[in-house]
């Protein structure tokens, strides 16, 4: 059992390119049965951070393969689980 905010302070890498996609910003859960059914990344920045982020990653639980002491292993197809943010 954990902590959101421990959570949130881990990086999240993909195991099958090594690139690190972020941190958890949010999470999806089922308020029902009151799992989390998926972790929300924010993506690349835009312009210099200054006006957000123009995408976010939402990475269903089963793709977690490991949460370690710092870090997330999830093995996803990036491009597959980005979402634009529209702003």
């Amino acid at each position: 059992m954990g902590r959101y905010s421990e959570l949130a302070e881990k990086e999240v890498i993909n195991v099958k390119d090594g690139s690190l996609l972020g941190s958890i910003r949010d999470l999806e859960m089922d308020f029902c049965t009151g799992q989390v059914k998926a972790i929300i990344l924010q993506g690349e920045s835009r312009f210099l951070g200054l006006l957000g982020s123009a995408c976010e990653f939402v990475i269903p639980w089963e793709c977690i393969c490991k949460i370690g002491e710092e870090i997330i292993l999830v093995d996803i197809d990036a491009d597959r689980f980005r979402r634009e943010v529209s702003r």
